[in-house]
């Protein structure tokens, strides 16, 4: 079996809600966060979702 779709990191500014195994970055502003969602979405060639104002999460699909 072969994964195909999964979550690559997680950014957020309230790390509190966060647990699992994906990579956590915790922010301290809501520009720095886009900011990283935004650069690692390239880095690690995957898609950045914003799952509300305090959480972004990167998906490979």
């Amino acid at each position: 079996m072969e994964l195909s779709k999964y979550i690559l990191a997680v950014i957020t500014t309230d790390s509190s809600k966060i647990t699992g195994g994906a990579p956590i970055f915790t922010c301290k502003t809501k520009e720095e966060m886009e900011f990283v969602a935004a650069n690692l979405e390239a880095i690690l060639d995957g898609i950045a979702h914003g799952l509300g104002e305090e959480l972004y999460v990167i998906v490979k699909h």
